[in-house]
């Protein structure tokens, strides 16, 4: 008697790991580390800087540290601790719709050096 050799049927194992491609890529689009939607202003200069943290002012004014809604009133008790948390010079980006007034990107840089960190102004270099 001769004996069956066992098999594994792959048949549908591309069907299925081709939908799981998609589905990761789709999801990892969606991922984005400035959840606050604002329209940058241009520039053509490219410069990167390490961010410790990311202030983002929308177009209707209200200040977001990380994801987190505040006034400027606490805008600076909500840099100290993570700012605390960095070492050598922490950076603060400010992240700024186009139509908000520059006044209130000079306010957080007013705070930041209050709090001996340097300020960067996010841009859409297109």
């Amino acid at each position: 008697m001769r004996a069956h050799d066992a098999e594994v049927s792959t048949d549908a194992l591309n069907d299925i790991l081709f939908i799981l491609v998609m589905f990761f890529l789709i999801v990892s689009t969606l991922a984005n580390p400035n959840v606050i939607k604002v329209t940058q202003p241009k520039s053509k200069a490219d410069t990167k800087a390490k961010q410790s943290v990311v202030v983002s002012i929308d177009a209707n004014k209200q200040y977001y540290v990380g994801s987190d809604k505040v006034t400027i009133d606490q805008l600076k008790a909500a840099l100290i601790p993570v700012l605390a948390k960095e070492n050598g010079e922490p950076t603060i980006v400010i992240n700024s719709d186009k139509t908000v007034p520059i006044d209130y990107a000079v306010a957080v840089m007013r705070i930041a050096r209050e709090l001996n960190a340097r300020t960067v102004l996010s841009v859409d270099n297109k």
